[in-house]
């Protein structure tokens, strides 16, 4: 309880801290910083604003609704990260679903930790956290990557000690956005692996790539059997398709079923191939040959 009435001393003091007469707080040196700046706080939700270099792009609604609800009955348990930016506002370091949910809740503040940063520190803390999330897409992961390296100049050797990751970690996931935009989003949406789009990098030809990409959802084709198809189309030489496998082992199977005997088919890559019915005795032979009507 002694916490909770903390918050609202807290909280109740805010709007005496930033009002207009008070001054922007702008670093640590300022007048009253030292009662915003690295303590937690309540903040007025019509104070926030979201931050512009948030990685994640979409928001499951009902995934928010249920955090809403769960806000309702317990509050919110970790308080958001805020920056003070000037005009009295203040912008998510991290926390944005808390922030969404809270506004769903019909919350009118939250408690928000305090800290200064310049846009560089924003969005270096912003991406970095975000990356270490278990629900970010590979996509968002190489965007957020990407940005880190355009916008910071950073070298990947640089980056993937900065997010902890090998750089051959760091390489495969911004390799993902060299793919085409329609396959992105099928990572995004879960219709393929990650797995899947690395193999699909290796192919130079947009539409070979898309051509692929088709195949591995109507076929529901494995990452190690899209790798190896890619590989026979860089090769030059590609063997018959999954399809085709698939259809003569279903053929030899419904054979073997009509005659009572276990069926061969094979195909070769240039589409010959035979069926062969074995028979175990001369009266196996006769009975094979009467079914053939021969």
């Amino acid at each position: 309880m002694a916490k909770v009435r903390k918050k609202q001393v807290l909280g109740r003091g805010l709007s005496a801290i930033l009002s207009d007469n008070a001054g922007d707080i702008q670093s640590a040196k300022d007048e009253n910083a030292d009662k915003i700046i690295g303590n937690i706080i309540e903040v007025p939700l019509d104070r926030i604003e979201v931050n512009p270099y948030q990685p994640r792009t979409q928001f499951d609604e009902e995934s928010l609704q249920e955090l809403a609800a769960s806000i309702r009955e317990l509050g919110i348990i970790q308080p958001v990260t805020l920056r003070k930016t000037k005009e009295n506002k203040f912008q998510l370091v991290s926390g944005e679903r808390r922030f969404r949910a809270s506004k769903i809740a019909g919350l009118k503040q939250i408690p928000a930790y305090i800290r200064l940063a310049d846009d560089d520190e924003m969005l270096e803390m912003a991406l970095v956290e975000n990356i270490q999330r278990k629900d970010l897409d590979p996509i968002e992961i190489a965007i957020s990557y990407q940005r880190l390296i355009d916008e910071l100049g950073l070298t990947q050797e640089n980056l993937s000690k900065r997010v902890g990751k090998k750089r051959s970690t760091v390489t495969n996931y911004i390799r993902l956005l060299k793919l085409n935009p329609i396959i992105q989003t099928g990572i995004r949406d879960g219709f393929i692996s990650m797995g899947h789009g690395r193999a699909l990098i290796n192919i130079a030809d947009d539409k070979q790539q898309l051509d692929i990409y088709k195949r591995i959802i109507e076929q529901g084709l494995s990452v190690r059997q899209t790798e190896q198809l890619v590989k026979e189309l860089a090769s030059g030489k590609p063997k018959k398709s999954t399809a085709v496998k698939r259809q003569t082992t279903e053929t030899a199977d419904d054979l073997s079923r009509f005659f009572g005997n276990k069926v061969q088919v094979k195909m070769d890559d240039s589409g010959k191939g035979y069926i062969r019915i074995p028979f175990a005795s001369e009266e196996d032979y006769l009975r094979i040959k009467k079914i053939l009507g021969l």
